[in-house]
């Protein structure tokens, strides 16, 4: 392989894993030939690549916009090496980020016929419900929800989720389901990833926004985990359609309000930090 092909490829790694060890490892070398590789790459680019602290090895200012273009770069040699193959096969690793109840119940149902096309593709799926970096964690691919942040990576809306409120029937039958804002306070919110937090929810309409409060009484860490707290009855949930599409089919949820999710009338978001 061209060494300054490899060498560019062992600089992303790097850069992905925060660690020369770990990418040169992948490569067959030890930390100290990974190092040097890197340190040679720098002074042909004229530009310190890295900056090396006890903790972590991150990329300088510079080198992360180098980055962004050598990636662009393998890309297209990737792309141009299937064109000559005649084929749109996929190779290699490709570590996708994403919430873990979007993966289990989204992604890996539809994931076979795309793992059958690309026999020679290694698919990770990282599954946290914590925003990962895909800088750090050496994330090709992310799922992202709401707003983005200003980014250089290339970006696309492979759809949209619509917001709603959803509580099991028996837990709406005993509280009531509520049709406004105000018919939330007394109400006992589930709060987690896709949830509140202890101040409620905040609805819009017409450009004045609502704050709903209720009581928090359980928090859940995990998406999955606030779905089945609400098919339990425990309380009322904020959730994306796909987070509790299951339930809502088979009747163990329902929607908690019927007005305030009508798009048209109301947004609901979760209240900012």
């Amino acid at each position: 392989m061209n060494d300054k092909l490899s060498t560019l490829q062992l600089f992303v790694r790097v850069a992905h894993t925060s660690s020369f060890t770990k990418a040169g490892r992948e490569w067959g070398l030890s930390q100290p030939s990974a190092s040097r590789r890197i340190s040679e790459l720098g002074e042909e680019v004229g530009a310190a690549l890295f900056v090396r602290s006890t903790r972590a090895v991150t990329l300088t200012e510079a080198a992360s916009e180098y980055l962004s273009c050598v990636e662009t770069i393998l890309s297209a040699l990737n792309e141009a090496d299937h064109a000559a193959r005649g084929t749109p096969e996929l190779r290699g690793h490709l570590r996708v980020a994403l919430s873990t109840s979007f993966g289990v119940r989204e992604v890996i149902p539809r994931i076979g016929r795309f793992m059958s096309a690309h026999p020679a593709l290694h698919v990770d799926l990282r599954m946290v419900d914590d925003r990962q970096d895909r800088i750090v964690d050496g994330v090709d691919v992310a799922f992202r929800f709401g707003q983005l942040k200003d980014s250089s990576a290339t970006s696309t809306l492979p759809g949209r989720c619509p917001q709603m409120l959803v509580a099991s029937p028996d837990y709406l039958a005993t509280m009531g389901t509520p049709l406004e804002p105000g018919d939330l306070a007394g109400h006992t919110f589930i709060m987690g990833p896709s949830g509140a937090d202890v101040r409620g929810w905040t609805f819009e309409k017409g450009g004045r926004r609502v704050m709903a409060r209720g009581e928090g009484r359980l928090t859940v860490s995990l998406n999955e985990g606030t779905t089945a707290a609400a098919v339990a009855g425990l309380g009322i949930l904020a959730t994306g359609f796909w987070g509790c599409r299951a339930e809502l089919s088979d009747g163990r949820v329902s929607r908690a309000t019927p007005m305030l999710i009508d798009t048209s009338r109301y947004r609901t978001e979760a209240p900012k930090h």
